[in-house]
């Protein structure tokens, strides 16, 4: 048109797929499908895991193998857990008839549901959304195994190695390092992935504590999470509440009248009470429950409720824990604590 302009029409069609592999496998977000595409990201984890050539390992997650090849490269043996049938497919067709075909031995399945073999090191780019309860699975795998190299999304990474006193300290940060000895390693921007996840992430070292420590793992989680009901209030007004009272109380008097038949542990009922609390087991703990709103009000009264508290409270006065808050306390203190509460007869499974 004179005068004008000639606007270009635009050819509208198909719009590329822009998180597809090049194999033709679609990732899905929704299933927590980030593939590392950095090569350089890849050595830098296998690198760091300090892989021995005898060492078999333990792969969550491979995807379409990129990782997976750098594994073999430097293990015995690759065991790979996979729930996406395509990505079992693919993995497959890419090993096939290459030297490392024997060495790599594919599980199809959810992790969280199978029964692991035995494996020497664990190296992982997980779903985001099980890293709780894989975390957890993992530390309580037999026979022990040296160390898990595993990506997080980052601040769940930083709660797992954060120490007393800082921000995100919480219930996951003590129950985590009770068990394991836990680093940082690397932090990861979103863009290292094919496609881009929403957060950063961050590769942390697990290597569980041996021997594992002698504690009765209900007993010290029902205590844990009693702590972390408000981590920032004190010690003090928690165990000063009403409900956290009762079922104290109920633990006692059921010790009490067991004690004098027969040598027995408290029943499953007395755990579901402990889990009450929290809504949800260690294994499921995120370190988001912290602060959760409770009943605070104290517990009223004359009698064997106003005597318990009173014993609950004197316990506390004894190791000079009133006024500490669970934010600032080390494994150590609250090892004492439980240990004082258990000497008093005051168990918390």
């Amino acid at each position: 048109m004179a005068g004008g302009k000639m606007k270009k029409d635009k050819q509208k069609g198909p719009r590329a797929p822009s998180n597809h592999y090049q194999g033709g496998v679609t990732f899905h977000k929704s299933k927590g499908q980030h593939i590392l595409k950095n090569p350089l990201l890849v050595d830098a984890i296998v690198q760091k895991a300090g892989i021995k050539p005898t060492d078999t390992i333990l792969e969550i997650g491979p995807g379409t193998g990129n990782l997976t090849k750098k594994l073999l490269e430097a293990g015995k043996m690759v065991i790979a857990v996979e729930l996406d049938p395509r990505m079992v497919l693919e993995l497959q067709r890419r090993f096939q008839g290459t030297p490392f075909s024997n060495r790599l031995k594919v599980i199809q399945g959810d992790v969280l549901k199978t029964d692991l073999p035995y494996f020497d090191i664990c190296v992982a780019n997980i779903p985001y959304q099980i890293s709780s309860p894989l975390t957890f699975k993992l530390l309580f795998h037999q026979p022990a195994f040296r160390c898990a190299i595993i990506m997080f999304q980052r601040e769940f990474a930083m709660r797992l190695v954060a120490q007393p006193g800082d921000n995100l300290y919480c219930r996951l940060s003590v129950n985590t390092q009770f068990y394991a000895r836990v680093s940082h390693l690397l932090k990861v921007g979103k863009n290292n992935f094919r496609p881009p996840p929403k957060v950063d992430s961050s590769v942390v070292r697990i290597e569980p504590r041996k021997p594992r420590p002698e504690v009765n793992h209900k007993e010290w989680d029902g205590f844990i999470r009693i702590c972390f009901i408000r981590k920032n209030k004190t010690l003090g007004s928690i165990f000063k509440q009403k409900n956290v009272l009762s079922l104290l109380e109920k633990n006692y008097k059921t010790l009490q009248a067991l004690q004098g038949s027969q040598n027995v542990s408290l029943s499953g009922n007395d755990d579901m009470e402990i889990a009450r609390l929290g809504n949800e087991s260690m294994e499921m703990d995120d370190g988001m429950d912290d602060d959760m709103d409770m009943e605070c009000d104290e517990a009223e009264g004359e009698g064997e409720v106003s005597e318990f508290k009173n014993k609950v409270i004197s316990v506390l006065k004894e190791g000079k824990f009133e006024e500490q808050r669970a934010s600032k306390l080390s494994q150590e203190s609250f090892l004492t604590l439980l240990s004082m509460f258990n000497k008093a007869g005051i168990h918390f499974s």
